[in-house]
């Protein structure tokens, strides 16, 4: 994380992260995009249930020859990648539960996965495998005060006066 991060006070955050580990990139960059900014509660339960064939990810970007799934577009179910950010999460609520912040409202402020160095596999047909790694950083929630929506906003403006098109009887050509 930038130390240098003006929206972020780095005295109330907590991070975690998982190095080389054997799962898809593509995979782990969609759950990010699903996670980021949401609390943790709201994270694990989601990967939980991805775990558990119950809800599907919703691939957004790396979709080509992709099914569609109920519910959205193209999606799948990433379980292995799903325990591996099981496990990154309940990592860093116990690394946010050391430095004095409270568990149970935290919210994901920075989730990012990176390609790894690809190791190459011995045998005939030498390809490499798979490799990622992921970072998270998790801040302690504050409770904003509810921002007005756009359509609250026109109707707390004040009504336009509509000039009509009947133009108001000129004075200048009567005499009196």
């Amino acid at each position: 994380m930038e130390k240098n991060h003006p929206s972020i006070n780095l005295e109330h955050t907590a991070s975690a992260a998982v190095k080389n580990v054997a799962i898809s990139m593509k995979q782990c960059v969609e759950i990010s995009n699903c996670l980021r900014y949401h609390s943790t509660s709201y994270a694990k339960q989601f990967v939980e249930e991805v775990a558990n064939l119950q809800r599907a990810v919703p691939f957004r970007r790396y979709n080509k020859d992709m099914g569609h799934k109920p519910g959205m577009a193209a999606g799948r179910f990433p379980q292995k990648a799903a325990k591996v950010f099981l496990t990154l999460l309940k990592s860093v609520e116990a690394n946010a539960q050391v430095q004095g912040l409270d568990p149970s409202n935290l919210k994901i402020v920075k989730l990012m996965a990176n390609q790894a160095a690809v190791p190459f596999g011995g045998g005939r047909l030498q390809h490499g495998t798979k490799r990622s790694h992921i970072e998270v950083v998790v801040a302690a929630g504050t409770a904003k005060a509810k921002t007005e929506t756009k359509s609250e906003k026109k109707t707390a403006r004040a009504p336009r006066v509509r000039a009509s098109k009947t133009a108001p009887p000129s004075t200048a050509g009567d005499k009196s």
